[in-house]
Protein backbone atom coordinates (compact mmCIF):
# COMPACT_ATOMS: atom_id res chain seq x y z
CA UNK A 1 0.00 0.00 0.00
CA UNK A 2 1.61 3.77 -0.85
CA UNK A 3 2.54 5.65 1.94
CA UNK A 4 0.46 8.61 2.36
CA UNK A 5 2.81 11.19 3.45
CA UNK A 6 2.15 14.84 4.37
CA UNK A 7 4.66 17.65 4.90
CA UNK A 8 4.06 20.09 7.75
CA UNK A 9 5.15 23.75 7.65
CA UNK A 10 4.94 26.47 10.64
CA UNK A 11 3.62 29.54 10.29
CA UNK A 12 4.47 32.26 9.98
CA UNK A 13 6.21 32.81 7.78
CA UNK A 14 5.03 31.27 4.97
CA UNK A 15 6.65 29.36 2.64
CA UNK A 16 8.00 31.79 -0.02
CA UNK A 17 7.85 31.55 -4.05
CA UNK A 18 11.14 31.13 -5.91
CA UNK A 19 10.77 30.45 -9.33
CA UNK A 20 8.12 28.62 -11.44
CA UNK A 21 7.81 27.00 -15.08
CA UNK A 22 6.46 24.19 -16.98
CA UNK A 23 7.75 20.84 -18.95
CA UNK A 24 6.50 19.02 -21.93
CA UNK A 25 7.76 15.43 -22.27
CA UNK A 26 7.88 13.54 -25.39
CA UNK A 27 7.83 9.98 -25.51
CA UNK A 28 11.85 8.65 -23.77
CA UNK A 29 12.46 11.77 -22.00
CA UNK A 30 12.58 11.78 -18.29
CA UNK A 31 13.17 14.07 -15.37
CA UNK A 32 16.24 15.03 -14.13
CA UNK A 33 18.07 13.19 -11.21
CA UNK A 34 19.26 15.95 -8.20
CA UNK A 35 20.52 15.63 -4.66
CA UNK A 36 20.45 18.17 -2.08
CA UNK A 37 18.64 20.95 -4.36
CA UNK A 38 17.79 22.93 -1.61
CA UNK A 39 14.59 24.11 -2.64
CA UNK A 40 11.48 21.99 -2.51
CA UNK A 41 9.85 21.51 -5.75
CA UNK A 42 5.98 21.16 -6.14
CA UNK A 43 5.01 19.22 -9.64
CA UNK A 44 1.48 19.39 -10.50
CA UNK A 45 0.62 17.05 -13.89
CA UNK A 46 -1.56 18.40 -16.49
CA UNK A 47 -1.54 15.86 -19.06
CA UNK A 48 0.48 12.77 -19.61
CA UNK A 49 2.73 10.08 -17.12
CA UNK A 50 5.74 11.11 -15.05
CA UNK A 51 7.52 8.04 -13.55
CA UNK A 52 10.00 9.62 -10.22
CA UNK A 53 11.57 8.64 -7.00
CA UNK A 54 13.04 10.28 -4.12
CA UNK A 55 15.01 8.20 -1.89
CA UNK A 56 13.31 4.91 -1.24
CA UNK A 57 9.74 6.26 -2.48
CA UNK A 58 8.56 5.94 -6.28
CA UNK A 59 5.58 7.04 -7.77
CA UNK A 60 3.67 7.52 -11.60
CA UNK A 61 2.00 10.46 -11.65
CA UNK A 62 -0.50 11.03 -13.82
CA UNK A 63 -2.89 14.12 -14.55
CA UNK A 64 -4.38 16.27 -12.17
CA UNK A 65 -1.90 14.82 -9.09
CA UNK A 66 0.94 16.64 -7.52
CA UNK A 67 4.51 15.86 -5.79
CA UNK A 68 6.17 17.94 -3.13
CA UNK A 69 9.93 16.89 -3.47
CA UNK A 70 11.75 17.99 -0.28
CA UNK A 71 15.09 20.14 -0.84
CA UNK A 72 17.26 17.68 1.53
CA UNK A 73 16.27 14.35 -0.64
CA UNK A 74 17.54 12.48 -3.81
CA UNK A 75 15.03 13.02 -6.84
CA UNK A 76 15.70 10.38 -9.54
CA UNK A 77 13.85 9.17 -12.79
CA UNK A 78 12.42 6.26 -12.58
CA UNK A 79 12.40 5.17 -16.31
CA UNK A 80 11.45 7.58 -19.22
CA UNK A 81 8.40 8.96 -20.53
CA UNK A 82 6.06 6.81 -22.47
CA UNK A 83 3.83 9.72 -23.87
CA UNK A 84 3.47 13.33 -24.51
CA UNK A 85 3.44 14.62 -20.97
CA UNK A 86 2.80 18.11 -19.65
CA UNK A 87 3.36 19.43 -15.82
CA UNK A 88 4.23 22.76 -13.90
CA UNK A 89 6.48 23.03 -11.60
CA UNK A 90 7.45 25.32 -8.59
CA UNK A 91 10.27 26.17 -6.52
CA UNK A 92 9.99 27.63 -3.16
CA UNK A 93 11.63 28.13 -0.06
CA UNK A 94 10.72 28.05 4.04
CA UNK A 95 12.41 30.03 6.69
CA UNK A 96 10.11 28.43 9.08
CA UNK A 97 10.84 24.54 10.86
CA UNK A 98 8.83 22.05 8.37
CA UNK A 99 8.52 18.43 9.08
CA UNK A 100 7.61 15.35 6.65
CA UNK A 101 5.08 12.79 8.69
CA UNK A 102 3.19 9.33 7.66
CA UNK A 103 -0.51 9.94 7.57
CA UNK A 104 -0.70 8.13 11.29
CA UNK A 105 1.46 10.27 12.75
CA UNK A 106 1.02 14.44 13.44
CA UNK A 107 4.23 16.76 12.97
CA UNK A 108 5.73 17.79 16.45
CA UNK A 109 6.45 21.46 15.51
CA UNK A 110 8.48 23.33 18.29
CA UNK A 111 5.38 25.76 19.39
CA UNK A 112 7.10 27.26 22.52
CA UNK A 113 10.49 28.27 19.80
CA UNK A 114 8.42 29.30 17.33
CA UNK A 115 6.70 31.20 19.74
CA UNK A 116 9.47 33.29 20.89
CA UNK A 117 10.88 33.95 17.42
CA UNK A 118 7.78 34.95 16.01
CA UNK A 119 5.70 36.17 18.85
CA UNK A 120 2.71 34.00 17.76
CA UNK A 121 1.37 30.41 18.32
CA UNK A 122 2.16 28.88 14.51
CA UNK A 123 -0.34 27.74 12.20
CA UNK A 124 0.44 24.36 10.94
CA UNK A 125 0.02 24.47 7.18
CA UNK A 126 -0.58 20.77 5.91
CA UNK A 127 0.35 19.40 2.57
CA UNK A 128 0.16 16.33 0.87
CA UNK A 129 3.14 14.78 -0.15
CA UNK A 130 1.28 13.24 -3.00
CA UNK A 131 -2.09 14.56 -3.99
CA UNK A 132 -5.22 14.16 -6.14
CA UNK A 133 -6.07 18.36 -6.96
CA UNK A 134 -9.82 18.31 -6.09
CA UNK A 135 -9.75 21.55 -8.95
CA UNK A 136 -6.99 20.88 -11.33
CA UNK A 137 -8.09 23.76 -13.45
CA UNK A 138 -8.28 25.62 -10.87
CA UNK A 139 -4.24 25.06 -10.02
CA UNK A 140 -3.28 24.87 -13.47
CA UNK A 141 -4.76 28.81 -13.96
CA UNK A 142 -2.53 29.90 -11.07
CA UNK A 143 0.04 28.30 -12.62
CA UNK A 144 0.08 30.23 -15.66
CA UNK A 145 -0.06 33.48 -13.45
CA UNK A 146 2.97 32.58 -11.70
CA UNK A 147 5.07 31.55 -15.24
CA UNK A 148 3.59 34.79 -17.28
CA UNK A 149 4.50 37.38 -14.39
CA UNK A 150 8.00 35.67 -15.06
CA UNK A 151 8.48 38.37 -17.71
CA UNK A 152 7.03 41.54 -16.44
CA UNK A 153 8.64 43.73 -14.85
CA UNK A 154 10.07 42.72 -11.13
CA UNK A 155 8.04 45.25 -8.95
CA UNK A 156 4.85 44.21 -10.49
CA UNK A 157 6.15 40.80 -11.08
CA UNK A 158 7.04 40.02 -7.03
CA UNK A 159 3.88 40.81 -5.73
CA UNK A 160 1.45 39.15 -8.71
CA UNK A 161 3.90 36.23 -8.25
CA UNK A 162 3.75 35.64 -4.40
CA UNK A 163 -0.21 36.20 -4.27
CA UNK A 164 -0.41 33.45 -6.31
CA UNK A 165 1.20 31.47 -4.78
CA UNK A 166 -0.10 31.74 -1.65
CA UNK A 167 -3.33 30.99 -3.17
CA UNK A 168 -1.80 28.00 -4.46
CA UNK A 169 -0.68 26.95 -1.12
CA UNK A 170 -4.28 28.15 0.57
CA UNK A 171 -5.95 25.46 -2.24
CA UNK A 172 -3.72 22.75 -1.25
CA UNK A 173 -3.90 23.27 2.22
CA UNK A 174 -5.40 20.20 3.78
CA UNK A 175 -6.61 22.03 6.44
CA UNK A 176 -8.62 24.06 3.88
CA UNK A 177 -10.42 21.10 2.84
CA UNK A 178 -12.67 19.52 5.50
CA UNK A 179 -13.08 16.20 3.49
CA UNK A 180 -9.21 15.51 4.12
CA UNK A 181 -9.00 17.50 7.16
CA UNK A 182 -7.88 14.43 10.24
CA UNK A 183 -10.63 14.24 13.52
CA UNK A 184 -8.12 15.11 15.58
CA UNK A 185 -7.17 18.74 14.03
CA UNK A 186 -11.06 19.00 13.70
CA UNK A 187 -11.47 18.59 17.31
CA UNK A 188 -8.50 20.93 18.34
CA UNK A 189 -9.34 23.84 15.78
CA UNK A 190 -13.11 24.01 17.72
CA UNK A 191 -11.46 23.52 21.04
CA UNK A 192 -9.05 26.49 20.01
CA UNK A 193 -12.26 28.57 18.93
CA UNK A 194 -13.83 28.11 21.97
CA UNK A 195 -11.27 29.00 24.12
CA UNK A 196 -10.90 32.52 22.46
CA UNK A 197 -14.33 33.20 22.04
CA UNK A 198 -14.75 32.71 26.04
CA UNK A 199 -11.52 33.05 27.73
CA UNK A 200 -13.08 35.96 30.20
CA UNK A 201 -15.84 33.13 31.35
CA UNK A 202 -14.49 30.29 33.97
CA UNK A 203 -13.70 27.21 31.48
CA UNK A 204 -13.01 23.81 32.99
CA UNK A 205 -12.81 20.32 31.64
CA UNK A 206 -16.20 19.82 32.48
CA UNK A 207 -16.96 22.73 30.16
CA UNK A 208 -15.35 21.65 27.42
CA UNK A 209 -16.79 18.55 27.80
CA UNK A 210 -20.55 19.70 27.77
CA UNK A 211 -19.46 21.73 25.25
CA UNK A 212 -17.89 20.01 22.46
CA UNK A 213 -19.26 16.21 23.08
CA UNK A 214 -15.68 14.33 23.54
CA UNK A 215 -14.42 13.39 27.02
CA UNK A 216 -11.94 15.69 28.15
CA UNK A 217 -8.78 13.37 28.38
CA UNK A 218 -9.45 13.13 24.19
CA UNK A 219 -9.52 17.20 23.79
CA UNK A 220 -6.24 17.33 25.62
CA UNK A 221 -4.86 14.73 23.18
CA UNK A 222 -6.03 16.36 20.10
CA UNK A 223 -4.82 19.92 21.48
CA UNK A 224 -1.18 18.29 22.76
CA UNK A 225 -1.19 17.12 19.29
CA UNK A 226 -1.96 20.09 17.15
CA UNK A 227 -1.00 23.25 18.91
CA UNK A 228 1.75 21.27 21.38
CA UNK A 229 -0.02 22.58 24.35
CA UNK A 230 -2.63 21.15 26.82
CA UNK A 231 -6.56 23.48 26.62
CA UNK A 232 -5.25 24.73 30.24
CA UNK A 233 -2.20 26.13 29.28
CA UNK A 234 -3.25 27.50 25.70
CA UNK A 235 -6.03 29.29 27.16
CA UNK A 236 -3.64 30.82 30.03
CA UNK A 237 -0.96 31.68 27.20
CA UNK A 238 -4.29 33.41 25.24
CA UNK A 239 -5.18 35.27 28.71
CA UNK A 240 -1.72 36.47 28.93
CA UNK A 241 -1.45 37.88 25.19
CA UNK A 242 -4.93 39.86 25.84
CA UNK A 243 -3.39 41.15 29.35
CA UNK A 244 -0.15 42.45 27.53
CA UNK A 245 -2.23 44.17 25.25
CA UNK A 246 -4.69 45.81 27.85
CA UNK A 247 -1.46 46.99 30.08
CA UNK A 248 -0.08 48.78 26.25
CA UNK A 249 -3.39 50.01 25.19
CA UNK A 250 -6.02 51.36 28.72
CA UNK A 251 -4.76 52.91 31.78
CA UNK A 252 -6.91 50.16 33.61
CA UNK A 253 -5.51 48.98 36.79
CA UNK A 254 -3.68 45.78 36.73
CA UNK A 255 -6.64 44.42 38.93
CA UNK A 256 -9.28 45.11 36.38
CA UNK A 257 -7.44 44.20 33.81
CA UNK A 258 -7.26 40.72 35.80
CA UNK A 259 -10.51 40.92 35.97
CA UNK A 260 -11.15 41.52 32.24
CA UNK A 261 -9.12 38.36 30.91
CA UNK A 262 -10.99 35.79 33.32
CA UNK A 263 -8.77 35.93 36.80
CA UNK A 264 -10.90 36.97 39.90
CA UNK A 265 -7.76 36.73 42.13
CA UNK A 266 -5.50 39.39 41.02
CA UNK A 267 -2.11 38.10 42.93
CA UNK A 268 -2.60 34.84 41.25
CA UNK A 269 -3.25 36.53 37.48
CA UNK A 270 0.28 38.54 38.53
CA UNK A 271 2.22 34.96 39.83
CA UNK A 272 0.75 33.98 36.04
CA UNK A 273 2.07 36.65 34.15
CA UNK A 274 5.32 36.81 36.02
CA UNK A 275 5.57 33.12 35.00
CA UNK A 276 4.82 33.83 31.16
CA UNK A 277 6.19 36.60 30.02
CA UNK A 278 9.24 37.54 32.38
CA UNK A 279 7.98 40.42 34.31
CA UNK A 280 5.15 41.34 36.68
CA UNK A 281 2.39 43.52 35.07
CA UNK A 282 2.88 46.70 36.50
CA UNK A 283 6.86 46.41 35.45
CA UNK A 284 6.37 44.91 31.89
CA UNK A 285 3.61 48.07 31.19
CA UNK A 286 6.82 50.84 32.45
CA UNK A 287 8.90 49.17 30.52
CA UNK A 288 6.81 49.32 26.63
CA UNK A 289 5.25 52.53 27.29
CA UNK A 290 6.11 56.05 27.91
Amino acid sequence: MERKDQVYFAAPPLPYYLESGETFHVHGDQHPSRKQLGVFDLILMESGQLFIGEEEQQWALTAGQTLLLLPDRYHYSIKPSEEPTHFYWVHFQALGEWQQQSDQEHASLSHDAHYQRFLTSPYSLHLQKKWTLPYPEQAFRLMRTLNKAGGERQSSAFWTQQQAFEELLRMMDLRQNESYTSPVVTLAEKTEAYLKNNYRSEITGKTLTDTLNFHYNYITRCMKQVYGMTPVEYLLKFRMEQAKLLLLKTEWPIAEIALHVGFENVPYFSNCFTNQIGLPPSKYRKRYTT
